[in-house]
């Protein structure tokens, strides 16, 4: 068996446009699909896709692990960049595809079976749609709170929020008062049994990451989501001590070597690997190896496409550390027309019941994707109020 071309094909979807990654073999109908997206960076990401292809073409599919390597540590450069990793990610994510294909099982059973019966899932406020969850401005609570109820009317029990401004490196009080109000509002509005992330989207320095975290105790979150620059592992081990709030972060990170650094300073207590980012899931099954082995949990970055959403699902079956998955149901209205999913959802409680079919279990509609075509994404630029350039 052999690979005969790696194919990407761009879906836009509004704020990212995806990039599903098919691999063809020489077997008459056996493919597999991945995904390799990576906002404001496609055509990029696809030019990458195109030359790691000349590495693996004519290989066999099923040696997934030496195609990997390949990948990442041929023609120089190691694959730690996060336009190369996310294309190694793309398609290390088929080839897993269709090992489940040849062995005709789901791909959590060729990880050793699943370890538990559902996944749980989270939402972004307002389902992920782009307005609701990254415009609605911090010192309007009474959105929080409205958007806040309507994940919990769709089912969730638990979300995810982005209730921290950018800052300046150091600032007084009135942007930490108002990320608590907004908070406050999330509480009262669904109870103590619902659980609320907040998601600070690596915006203020360590020592204004700390002044949210502590502002934001009372509302006991699941977890505080980088808290700080991701590069500033001191940071992040400092608000880690301090706060009783669990930080989460990795989805920024892209090899095994950066998790190391950040599980040894005991940076977190949520790993967020990114499987899309991290060069898919052979070094996402290194990464939570060495996760389990620090006792830290695992819920990982998924704001992308489907196949990202079937991979980080069918990841979660196979993983004992592993407790929540991020999804997004409501980016584009037209989500569901693109993708046949292998996994169910139970709407009350929005847990997942596990893929029985081959491989991911999904299905691209490769009409419906050519109907949304490559658009520039819709770019996010933020300034801060002395006009220096903040975080987004």
């Amino acid at each position: 068996m052999k690979i005969t071309r790696i194919e990407p094909l761009v879906c836009h979807a509004r704020m990212r446009n995806w990039i599903f990654v098919k691999v063809h073999t020489d077997q008459p109908g056996l493919f597999g699909w991945g995904e390799a997206t990576l906002e404001w960076h496609t055509r990029a990401v696809v030019g990458a896709i195109e030359d790691l292809s000349q590495l693996v073409v004519g290989e066999d599919p099923t040696r997934i692990e030496h195609l990997w390597q390949m990948m990442h540590r041929q023609h120089f450069w190691h694959g730690n960049g996060i336009v190369r990793s996310t294309a190694i990610a793309g398609i290390d994510i088929a080839l897993w595809d269709i090992l489940g294909k040849v062995a005709n099982m789901p791909c959590s059973k060729l990880w050793g079976g699943p370890v538990r019966d559902h996944v749980r899932t989270y939402c972004h406020l307002g389902g992920g749609r782009m307005e609701d969850f990254y415009e609605t401005p911090v010192d309007n609570a009474k959105r929080f709170a409205e958007l806040a109820q309507q994940a919990v009317a769709d089912g969730y029990t638990a979300f995810k929020s982005m209730a921290v401004p950018s800052t300046l490196p150091l600032e007084g009080m009135k942007p930490v008062r108002a990320a608590e109000a907004a908070v406050r509002a999330m509480r009262e509005a669904v109870g103590e049994e619902i659980d609320i992330m907040v998601d600070c989207h690596a915006r203020p320095s360590p020592a204004m990451g700390l002044q949210f975290g502590k502002a934001l105790e009372p509302y006991h979150l699941y977890f505080f989501e980088e808290p700080c620059w991701p590069e500033s592992i001191e940071g992040l081990a400092m608000i880690n001590r301090e706060l009783v709030a669990p930080v989460a972060t990795g989805e920024r990170l892209t090899h095994l070597a950066q998790f190391r650094d950040l599980f040894a300073a005991r940076g977190c207590e949520v790993c967020q690997l990114d499987i899309t980012h991290c060069g898919g899931l052979s070094e996402a099954r290194r990464i939570a190896a060495l996760a389990e082995a620090h006792r830290i949990a695992l819920a990982p970055h998924n704001p992308q496409g489907p196949v990202s959403t079937a991979a980080s699902l069918e990841f979660g079956f196979a993983q004992p550390s592993y407790i929540i998955c991020e999804t997004v149901h409501n980016d584009v209205p037209w989500r569901a027309d693109v993708v046949q999913e292998g996994f169910t959802i139970d709407p009350k409680g929005r847990i997942v019941r596990p893929n029985q079919r081959p491989g991911l279990g999904i299905e691209i509609d490769e009409a419906e994707v050519k109907k949304h075509p490559f658009e520039q994404e819709v770019l996010q630029r933020v300034f801060l109020s002395d006009g220096s350039v903040g975080d987004w």
